[in-house]
């Protein structure tokens, strides 16, 4: 499996980790709350379109408290939940404990998207929820995560979304910089700095990477699908490893690395 040396985060990832280290007690339900119920259909539509069986392993990224990852196990798949935050697995270990059914087919392990510590092809399928916001090298890490897939293998994510429409992206704006703050506030000085960085995180991921799917398929990944629910609220997105995507050696480490042929 791929090795690195130990790297400093960066400020984006160190406020990342600084912003979630207090939320996993609250996590699943302010996170239904701040998206008006909303974010439990948002992650049963995205394990719908991964569409998990028995006997596939699958790799669950940025997996917070585990929702997606116990979704994936309680259809028969066999399931890791990695994520960086500590705190977040501490959570859903002690979820884990308390449905030892699953303990055969779920583990959760601590490290970062943008090198997985897991060897190429290892996984038939990998979701994410809620993650390209919080890396600094989307396109980078987007390509680490098809590494780690077979080809064809299934990939897929859950992201808020921004309404495209006039009225309702005026609307979606009056939540996401008053109502959000507004119910943080009601719960902890923690969740009020979520409801304060949200909108303005969700909206500057579009103006980065107005254009995902084609981030997706220059990445290694084809037949990309964009799902928007909600009114536009939620985003699921899916697509295959591509089957053309190869291997290449780096010259100075000697490992290789899935990419797409010129």
């Amino acid at each position: 499996m791929p090795t690195e040396a130990h790297i400093a985060p960066s400020p984006r990832k160190r406020h990342a980790l600084e912003l979630f280290a207090g939320l996993p007690r609250d996590y699943d339900r302010m996170g239904a709350a701040l998206s008006f119920g909303q974010d439990p259909r948002w992650r049963l539509a995205l394990l719908d379109t991964i569409d998990p069986k028995p006997g596939m392993r699958i790799l669950d990224v940025a997996t917070g408290t585990g929702l997606v990852a116990f979704g994936l196990a309680r259809r028969g798949a066999t399931v890791i939940g990695l994520d960086q935050s500590e705190q977040m697995l501490a959570r859903a270990r002690r979820r884990l404990a308390a449905h030892p059914d699953l303990t055969p087919r779920l583990s959760f392990a601590q490290g970062e998207a943008e090198r997985l510590p897991f060897a190429d092809r290892e996984f038939d399928a990998l979701t994410f929820t809620y993650l390209l916001r919080y890396v600094d090298d989307r396109a980078a890490t987007m390509r680490e995560l098809a590494r780690v897939v077979r080809p064809e293998g299934r990939i897929g994510m859950v992201e808020f979304g921004v309404p495209r429409p006039t009225v309702l992206r005026a609307l979606w704006r009056v939540h996401t910089r008053v109502g959000l703050p507004l119910i943080g506030r009601l719960v902890s000085p923690a969740w009020l700095e979520v409801g304060r960085f949200l909108g303005p995180n969700i909206e500057q991921l579009y103006a980065d990477e107005p254009d995902l799917a084609r981030l997706w398929r220059s990445s290694g990944i084809d037949h990309v699908r964009e799902r928007r629910m909600s009114f536009g609220a939620g985003l699921i997105m899916s697509g295959e490893r591509s089957a053309a995507l190869a291997e290449v050696t780096d010259p100075v480490t000697g490992e290789s690395h899935g990419q797409r042929p010129a």
